[in-house]
């Protein structure tokens, strides 16, 4: 029984994504690409916790043979999302030159859940969704939340070993 009911969840979380969420957000900004705004939810759903912008959204369409979504229609789409709160932006903040960039930022989902359910309950990267629900939470608790890479040092040869995300809070 208790698989039955958690089957029926998923099927409820991928019919409310689909009937509600991706319909209503179609309709009310006019959008007749469909298809086009939904892809753009998988993508964002699977890239939680990358950076990324619009011009990365539209070369990775058209690499994959969907061609048609402009870089400007990808921007339109990423605003009608945060404007529907579906997804949040956190933008990039050059930590040692203590200024904003503009971009690649990152996009989180307000509903992990939903994030869930417009993958078909696949792609469980457990860093990217802790990553999402640490960036939730901290929004819900009033931070505001920006993202950015601290370099770490130059091995003997001068090459840098690695990047890490660091965020910062302000409250």
């Amino acid at each position: 029984m208790g698989t039955c009911t958690y089957f029926l969840k998923q099927e409820l979380q991928i019919e409310q994504y689909r009937e509600i969420y991706l319909r209503d957000i179609c309709e009310r900004y006019d959008i007749n690409d469909g298809r086009g705004m939904e892809e753009l939810m998988k993508l964002l759903a699977s890239a939680i916790g990358s950076f990324t912008n619009p011009q990365k959204v539209s070369d990775t369409f058209t690499s994959s043979g969907r061609k048609g979504i402009s870089m400007p229609t990808i921007a339109n789409y990423l605003k009608h999302l945060q404007e529907s709160f579906m997804v949040q932006k956190a933008e990039r903040y050059d930590i040692k030159g203590r200024k904003y960039i503009s971009t690649p930022s990152k996009y989180y989902y307000t509903d992990i859940g939903l994030r869930n359910a417009f993958l078909n309950f696949r792609q469980y990267k457990e860093t990217h969704i802790m990553e999402n629900i640490i960036y939730n939470e901290l929004i819900y608790r009033g931070y505001n939340v920006d993202v950015g890479v601290v370099e770490i040092r130059a091995d003997e040869d001068g090459k840098k070993n690695q990047e890490t995300i660091r965020s910062r809070f302000c409250g």
